[in-house]
């Protein structure tokens, strides 16, 4: 294959025939002479605006290859072997039992998946409801307040990330084409097809669903099982060896335990730790959700007049705030809705969600602080709970609603009583508070430097109408169980992986994981003795 970089396309002049000609022109071949071509990347360049490009990868397949490559002197011209995912080669021993897969979110899902496509049948139990019941639920919950603790944003099938932007955006390098199976599993189940070369891909969470329920029907059919409404509440250890579990009552032998925890399974970690598993506390970051109107975000990353088949735009923002600690913002959504993300009874947390369209009039990103044990405690543990008494403290504010308040009154320190110029956009009832008295001085202090510095980045940005939500706590784990170079805790067989466990960072990240995890167990086991 030949792979020619940095294709500039008029965003006006943005069709297959346009950028096959510029092809053929690069390599000075007819057009006709391509015989097959991939899109490996897609960016929109907007550094002059209102001026738009996007800048393409192409990936093309032609006749004498090396000849025409010796005659292009462009470093942007390369020779490239055809990227496919290829499993491992498997080990000698073989396993008594299916393997157990704690855990239905993205890396629990792609174990279990991968797995299952090599013939291992593994076992994965949800504590949450499969998806089309969950949806049921959370919808109930935005409308009446009602919490279902087992079935919310955080728990049930496709885990906290069904219930976002659906953002697949990943820094992780992917020397085996792991990420390339992910999204070419997402796309094979339902999710279009850009996913697998604009430069942000995103899902949204309306596609997410259906492809979490036909990823779900695919690992029936190659013969893996699920349950949902199945909670691992204990473990027992022999010799240093998993040797059983508990699901909800029942007792049930095993060899193999992939704990694909979602970073919200509080009572699990705990239940762990008294196990003696190893961990140890982690960095998080803490803070708030704003909304902006989308328009706004729209022209400063575009320029006016910009055509409307862009879409929503995005942004990402960091700050190092004067205290020396790092502000950013984090799950940004374009056309989104701050949404009620609780998980457990007299606590409230926030999250962002965007549909596939991102059709609403607000973008709303999280502004969030980083926090570190010296911050919280040193035990594992501390971190859970400095995450509760941020939560309680917005609960009890919040009259059980999200709190809210305008930027102006947060700086002032007061109240808001209404709202103006931006219309509020969530799912979930919400309620005036001064987030002032959920977070510590030092994430009050950090995010209004920030803001405002960040007004230098988007024009308006700190609008004293713009509308805070609080509080973002979930955005990842405060722990992380320790594991071997083999993906081995200090338990044999059990297997930490993806964001709960603090090895991923969203949706791509934990799915990952979820690979890795069944290469390292298939590098062991060859297979079940049927």
């Amino acid at each position: 294959m030949i792979r020619i970089r940095q294709i500039k396309i008029d965003i006006n002049r943005d069709n297959i025939d346009n950028i096959l000609n510029n092809v053929s022109k690069r390599l000075r071949i007819n057009r006709e002479d391509i015989i097959e071509y991939n899109i490996k990347d897609k960016s929109l360049d907007a550094r002059r605006k209102p001026n738009l490009y996007f800048i393409y990868t192409i990936d093309i397949k032609v006749d004498n290859e090396d000849k025409i490559l010796s005659t292009i002197k462009d470093n942007d011209v390369l020779h490239v072997e055809k990227e496919e995912y290829k499993f491992v080669t498997k080990g000698n021993l073989k396993l008594n039992k299916r393997p157990v897969i704690i855990g239905a979110g993205p890396a629990g899902l792609f174990c279990a998946y991968i797995l299952a496509e090599n013939g291992y049948k593994p076992i994965l139990y949800e504590r949450g409801k499969k998806v089309e019941d969950r949806v049921k639920d959370v919808e109930e919950f935005f409308n009446t307040g009602v919490l279902n603790v087992e079935s919310n944003v955080q728990f049930g099938e496709g885990g906290a990330g069904t219930f976002s932007d659906g953002k697949l955006v990943s820094q992780v390098k992917d020397i085996n084409c792991r990420k390339k199976k992910v999204f070419d599993t997402f796309i094979e189940c339902g999710a279009n097809k850009e996913i697998g070369y604009v430069n942000k891909p995103h899902i949204g969470t309306d596609v997410l669903r259906n492809v979490i329920i036909n990823m779900r029907n695919k690992i029936l059919s190659m013969g893996g099982n699920i349950y949902y409404n199945s909670c691992l509440t204990d473990i027992e250890i022999i010799n240093n060896k998993i040797s059983k579990i508990r699901i909800n009552e029942n007792w049930i032998e095993i060899d193999i335990l992939v704990l694909a925890l979602g970073h919200s399974a509080r009572d699990t970690f705990k239940m762990l730790y008294d196990k003696k598993l190893n961990m140890e506390p982690k960095s998080f970051a803490v803070g708030i959700r704003i909304q902006h109107p989308q328009e706004l975000i729209n022209i400063n990353q575009y320029g006016n007049n910009y055509p409307e088949y862009l879409g929503a735009a995005s942004y990402k923002l960091t700050y190092k705030a004067s205290n020396g600690r790092g502000v950013y913002s984090f799950c940004m959504c374009p056309g989104g809705y701050v949404v009620n993300a609780s998980s457990e009874n007299n606590m409230l947390a926030v999250n962002g969600m965007s549909n596939n369209a991102r059709e609403s009039e607000n973008a709303n990103s999280a502004l969030i602080v980083t926090v570190t044990p010296k911050d919280y405690g040193e035990h594992p543990l501390d971190g859970i709970e400095y995450q509760r008494n941020l939560e309680r403290k917005a609960y009890e504010l919040g009259k059980s609603k999200i709190p809210v308040q305008l930027y102006k009154d947060y700086k002032d320190n007061i109240v808001s009583n209404n709202f103006k110029s931006i219309n509020p956009i969530f799912k979930g009832n919400y309620e005036f508070a001064n987030i002032n008295e959920i977070l510590p001085s030092y994430i009050n202090e950090s995010l209004k430097e920030a803001i405002e510095y960040f007004s230098n980045k988007i024009k308006k940005y700190n609008n004293d109408d713009c509308i805070l939500a609080a509080v973002e706590s979930r955005t990842s784990s405060p722990i992380r169980i320790i594991r071997d170079e083999n993906l081995i805790s200090n338990v044999e067989g059990i297997y930490p992986i993806g964001e709960g466990a603090g090895y991923a960072g969203g949706i791509t990240s934990a799915s990952i994981d979820g690979i890795k995890c069944a290469e390292a167990i298939a590098t062991i086991y060859g297979g079940i003795n049927e």
